[in-house]
């Protein structure tokens, strides 16, 4: 009799981090964005895929239970709220020296066409007191946009 057992990526990822983080690195993933549920700021995708710095200093809150990561975190000074499927996480590595796995990507067993994301996780509230700060440009028929850049993170205290 063989009995069929869930995805042992989640502990994999949260054994890294956890080993990462203890050793007061910086724990990046890699996450390949056309994975159902995938929800990040798509400006800053490259080639189908995004690296984050999920670094408890670099994002407002993080859970990483049940069968996703959510957390947020700034972009370009906007306040984006992720949500990453473990399936979709493709590396979790330390930034400093590269120490880390790499993962095979998991898609959903029941996956529907333009599956939209999962609506937010009450557990991020907490984050609402933060600052909101985003720089904008205005072009030449005066509609602002947003600056578009190289993503980067900043330490919110």
């Amino acid at each position: 009799m063989t009995v069929e057992m869930s995805s042992n990526k989640p502990y994999i990822v949260r054994a890294f981090y956890e080993w990462i983080s203890d050793n007061q690195l910086t724990p990046y993933i890699q996450v390949d964005v056309n994975v159902p549920g995938v929800s990040v700021p798509m400006a800053y995708v490259n080639n189908g895929q995004i690296v984050l710095n999920i670094a408890m200093s670099a994002v407002g809150s993080i859970s990483m239970t049940g069968d996703e990561i959510v957390f947020s975190a700034r972009f370009g000074g906007k306040l984006e709220h992720m949500h990453v499927p473990f399936g979709a996480i493709a590396a979790i590595y330390a930034k400093e020296n590269g120490a880390g796995t790499a993962l095979a990507i998991e898609l959903p067993a029941e996956t529907e066409p333009n599956t939209p994301p999962k609506p937010m996780k009450p557990s991020l509230a907490s984050v609402d007191n933060v600052q909101h700060e985003q720089t904008n440009d205005t072009d030449n028929t005066g509609n602002t946009t947003a600056k578009k850049g190289k993503p980067s993170l900043t330490v919110i205290k």
